[in-house]
């Protein structure tokens, strides 16, 4: 079958290997062109961009597809399908109709929950027990399209970025399995009761809120690792990419002990892993050592004398 592969961070690496395993035609892979990243602010290619270079396809970066040129180029490729995994660009209709087969997208939901940008770091601080990896026949809505294939994964405690490489995984395999037998898995529309919408991640939501009870405070630590969430101390931000809910009370954002149990509105966290900025990783005993937090200490407040 001859398709194009639409994707550009890691968890759609993947399904990309998944297709030239299988022995299908890759004849162009679309992806985000390379920008600005790291210290130096080097152009740095995504992870889609090299594997598909490594395997010697075809790479094209357009940042828009709504102009009739670029319509046109992809058009001409005269694919069967195109498979989409978190490629950053809404397709237009003269896109999603061009391949014989339309096109298909890799979402990281059982949809029709949390369709939208962000349904992994929802699900968990939404406390859902399972997600999972939608196959889904895409039409012009955001994520509404019908269901070819479904695959759950429980969350149990995992962070985002463990949930994404398994749905990663599970996204190669749920296309391979789809791909080898299509008919097996005809189209059904998507039901609209239970649908969310997973809007995208505002920076500020990575701030821990110790006025939420402790197991909210402990899936926000969850769902932003990486890059991980934080709390403010005396002008510092620490990072907290690990957390226990533990017994305790007090008012809100208080530290609690001198090992840095922290109140929330109900129970407390303790924070396991607390990365300083710009240092390695630490237990907060170890972080405590070089950065005092007394007991008592109001967390996430603005510095002594400021107003």
């Amino acid at each position: 079958m001859r398709i194009i592969f639409m994707g550009s961070p890691d968890f759609a690496v993947p399904a990309l290997n998944a297709l030239v395993e299988a022995g299908h035609e890759v004849i162009a892979v679309y992806c985000q062109p390379p920008r600005p990243a790291g210290r130096g602010k080097a152009d740095r290619k995504t992870a889609v961009h090299e594997r598909a270079e490594q395997l010697g396809l075809e790479v094209r970066t357009p940042r828009t597809l709504r102009n009739e040129e670029e319509q046109a180029r992809f058009t001409a490729l005269d694919a069967d399908l195109a498979v989409v995994a978190a490629y950053g660009l809404i397709l237009p209709k003269p896109i999603l109709d061009a391949p014989k087969m339309g096109c298909v997208n890799i979402h990281a939901s059982l949809l029709p929950r949390w369709r939208g940008a962000a349904p992994i770091q929802r699900a968990i601080l939404a406390g859902d027990k399972e997600t999972g990896i939608t196959l889904m026949q895409m039409d012009e809505g955001l994520d509404t399209g019908p269901i070819l294939l479904d695959w759950p994964l429980e969350i149990d405690g995992k962070t985002a970025g463990q949930v994404t490489e398994e749905l990663a995984l599970l996204g190669g395999q749920a296309l391979w399995r789809w791909l080898a037998e299509p008919a097996r898995y005809p189209p059904r529309p998507q039901p609209e009761d239970g649908a969310t919408y997973a809007s995208k991640l505002d920076k500020s939501e990575a701030q821990l809120d110790f006025t939420r009870d402790a197991d909210a405070v402990e899936r926000q630590v969850r769902a932003f690792n990486p890059p991980g969430a934080w709390f403010e101390f005396l002008g510092e931000r620490i990072k907290v990419l690990l957390a226990e809910v533990v017994p305790g009370g007090g008012p809100s954002g208080v530290v609690a002990d001198d090992h840095l149990k922290i109140a929330c509105a109900e129970r407390a966290v303790r924070p396991l892993i607390v990365p300083r900025a710009g240092r390695t990783r630490m237990n907060p005993d170890e972080l405590l050592r070089g950065f005092p937090i007394p007991k008592g200490s109001r967390l996430n407040q603005e510095e002594p004398g400021n107003s």
